[in-house]
């Protein structure tokens, strides 16, 4: 019996005809509004790219309605975030600080802390890597943010999600990958003491 050929993969869709979602249009439509109220396009002109923004269905359609305004930085541009713990540890928060599309945490000797509590999060998808190496990672999101840990390699530590997967809408969502290690990582939401700290200092940081 003659072997038939193998049917040859299909091509992925370049990036302009990837579909665009709901969040796609809407972050389009801020940035219209926001070139309207800055004098960039004209209020008839602002109504028109708004209609077309709500009908597209591509990210070529959204970028042709943007392309000759300003790129606005974003979150996405800022390089990742890497903390270490070396021998003495690191963490970031739970001060006030921006996130970026991408966190890299290694334990290392001494640990690593990761507190989203107080962030500001404008992204709606955050790429965390931990590693938990000798000390493990903690991971601390705030109650209404939700974590995807199944791409993580427990290793020898293991994975602890002690998270809720009740996301409140509009809220970030943490896509934990890495490999647990020796000590481990976990990712809760804060505890008890964390939260009477919250809620006694709110605005700090």
């Amino acid at each position: 019996m003659t072997a038939q050929p193998p049917k040859p993969s299909p091509r992925p869709a370049p990036p302009g005809e990837l579909r665009a979602s709901h969040d796609d249009r809407e972050a389009v439509v801020e940035q219209l509004r926001d070139a309207a109220a800055e004098g960039r396009i004209d209020l008839d002109e602002l109504d028109s790219r708004l209609e077309q923004a709500l009908k597209s269905k591509t990210y070529a359609e959204l970028a042709v309605l943007t392309a000759d305004l300003p790129r606005i930085n974003s979150a996405e541009d800022l390089p990742p975030l890497v903390l270490k713990g070396g021998m003495y540890g690191a963490s970031r928060g739970p001060g006030r600080w921006d996130v970026p599309g991408r966190v890299i945490a290694r334990g290392g000797l001494g640990g690593v802390k990761v507190d989203f509590t107080r962030a500001e999060c404008r992204l709606t998808e955050v790429a965390v890597e931990a590693y938990g190496e000798t000390a493990g990672v903690t991971i601390v999101i705030p109650e209404g943010w939700a974590a995807d840990t199944s791409g993580m390699d427990p290793g020898v530590g293991g994975l602890r999600d002690k998270t809720t997967p009740d996301r409140l809408p509009g809220t970030p969502l943490i896509r934990l990958t890495g490999s647990g290690g020796m000590a481990g990582v976990v990712i809760r939401h804060p505890n008890l003491w964390e939260r009477r700290k919250l809620h006694s200092n709110p605005t700090q940081g």
